[in-house]
């Protein structure tokens, strides 16, 4: 009998040795080296964490191109008021919003297109940014426009936003635009005091 409890006192710990209801053993490690481990994995997981893999910036690289070659293909749609062109582009519940403030459905953007309503000539785009976040890309951009608009003259400067979304299979849409004329005022005498 005193064998026995010899090994039952080395596997497990006794209630009233340990002070543990159940007489489970438990490890006891020092309160030094707890913090040790602790400190370890706050250094550790911050710095793991920051560090953007390859893959995800090849990723962000290969969807930047895409966007920029979509850009390219919108700019040759309505330089060449290419009608099915643009409908490929536009996502089905598209929205543009105009330098005047008038709101277009997909419908609408290609019908002014099929009757000339709407009319570029010229378009040359600068200091184009594009902002990624998830399934959506933002493009901003400077455009010079050249063209007609319901048989009136269009002509000048415009800062204007685009919104792809990228749908199921991996196709980018235009989901949004719009387009702000850039007025110049001339500076005027300071004022005076």
């Amino acid at each position: 009998m005193m064998v026995l409890h010899a090994i039952v006192r080395k596997r497990f710990d006794v209630a009233s040795i340990s002070g543990l209801p159940s007489g489970t053993p438990m490890l006891r490690r020092p309160l030094t080296h707890v913090a040790a481990i602790l400190i370890a994995v706050l250094l550790v997981v911050p710095f793991v964490c920051a560090q953007k893999s390859p893959i995800h910036h090849k990723r962000k690289h290969l969807e930047r191109e895409q966007i920029v070659a979509l850009e390219h293909d919108w700019q040759q749609a309505m330089l060449s008021n290419d009608v099915p062109a643009m409908d490929n582009l536009l996502s089905d519940d598209y929205l543009g919003i105009s330098a005047n403030g008038e709101v277009f459905t997909k419908a609408q953007q290609l019908d002014h297109m099929r009757d000339r309503q709407f009319v570029i000539t010229g378009l040359e785009t600068s200091d184009r940014k594009i902002k990624l976040v998830g399934n959506i890309a933002i493009v901003t951009s400077l455009a010079q426009v050249e063209g007609t608009i319901d048989n009136q003259t269009l002509h000048g400067l415009y800062r204007y936003t685009r919104v792809y979304q990228r749908l199921p299979g991996g196709i980018w849409k235009i989901t949004n635009f719009e387009g702000t004329p850039i007025t110049h005022e001339q500076p005027g005498p300071p004022p005076e005091q």
